[in-house]
């Protein structure tokens, strides 16, 4: 092999390999699934800053944002309870056929934690609404039109 064609191999290899320690290597603090208590606690409070800076809202009305939010990571814990989806999928793929039923009580476990968690997320979420004033809920139709999908952040 040529020298220069094993210098370019070799080097873009390198680079490749940095790359994807560095992408690896990168952590950024989060609220997510595997945060400890006090980050979750110190995003809900960044996140109840957030709102009440954009809407203005008044003591209660951040209490009732809180409310939704408890609610809403209740919902959510209800769901990281159920066992890793790429554990459940590779269950279902496991023998020579698709494993239909356990797809099925697959969804129904899922359908099972939404059900239970919904009504008190939609009620805490309706009493959050409700306690908006008139231009505080225009604000937030406004945001809401102004979103348009995921990559289009607004």
């Amino acid at each position: 092999m040529k020298p220069w064609i094993r210098r370019g191999l070799a080097g873009l290899f390198a680079v490749l390999t940095l790359g994807a320690l560095a992408g690896c290597g990168h952590h950024r603090e989060h609220a997510g699934w595997g945060a400890s208590a006090e980050e979750q606690a110190r995003h809900r409070e960044h996140v109840i800053d957030r709102v009440a800076g954009r809407l203005e809202l008044n003591e209660a009305q951040k209490a009732k944002l809180g409310v939704l939010l408890d609610k809403l990571h209740a919902q959510r814990a209800a769901l990281a309870g159920q066992p890793s989806p790429r554990a459940q999928l590779q269950a279902l793929v496991a023998g020579d056929k698709f494993d239909r039923a356990g797809a099925q009580a697959l969804v129904a476990r899922m359908n099972s934690a939404l059900e239970t968690r919904s009504p008190e997320v939609i009620g805490a979420l309706a009493d959050f609404y409700d306690s908006l004033d008139a231009r505080q809920q225009a604000k937030v139709r406004e945001h809401l039109q102004r979103r348009r999908g995921w990559w289009r952040r607004g």
